[in-house]
């Protein structure tokens, strides 16, 4: 499904990652974090801290650009509560993301909470949209993914801001150039 009409240009977005556990989730947590920053999300709040996923975010956007953070959090509960913008929390059990998206793009900021093992009952209270973008059981990165692609759009090629490389779209094979920052 395309994405919503919008009036005014798409909602900031943050991203907060719930029960992050950096023995089991490293992998998970950073292709969720990847998805964030390619699909414009700000900053990734993370529960709990992990410097060692920061610092390889950190480096990824020194090599394809972006201003985009992940910072820890060793409470999430301010997190959520101290956001200017709206809060919505993704999960398999909330409205249908599609009865939801007006209201959505419509904002200027959102905190899009996923989480990890088992998501705190307060969650589910504090959120201003429990959002389900399917109703079976599916990974969070899914999840996200499809959310900013639907209030964001598809991130277009070219290099990011503040890039040293990109990739060059091609029908077949794959090709990344230096790009010359002036």
């Amino acid at each position: 499904m395309p994405p919503a009409p919008r009036r005014h240009a798409p909602p900031r977005v943050d991203v907060l990652r719930l029960g992050h556990r950096a023995a089991r989730d490293p992998r998970l947590t950073t292709h969720l974090a990847l998805t964030a920053r390619a699909w414009g999300a700000e900053r990734l709040f993370l529960h709990p801290p992990d410097t060692e996923l920061a610092a390889r975010l950190s480096r990824v956007n020194g090599r394809w650009g972006s201003a985009f953070e992940v910072v820890g959090v060793k409470d999430w509960r301010p997190t959520v509560r101290e956001h200017s913008g709206h809060v919505v929390h993704l999960t398999m059990y909330g409205s249908p993301l599609d009865v939801v998206l007006p209201e959505l793009v419509a904002q200027s900021s959102l905190l899009a909470v996923v989480g990890g093992a088992k998501v705190p009952a307060a969650m589910y209270e504090m959120a201003d949209w429990n959002v389900a973008v399917g109703h079976q059981p599916h990974s969070e990165v899914a999840a996200l993914a499809v959310l900013l692609d639907r209030i964001r759009g598809t991130p277009a090629p070219g290099a990011l801001p503040g890039a040293s490389h990109a990739i060059v779209p091609m029908a077949r094979g794959k090709r990344v150039v230096e790009v010359h920052r002036p």
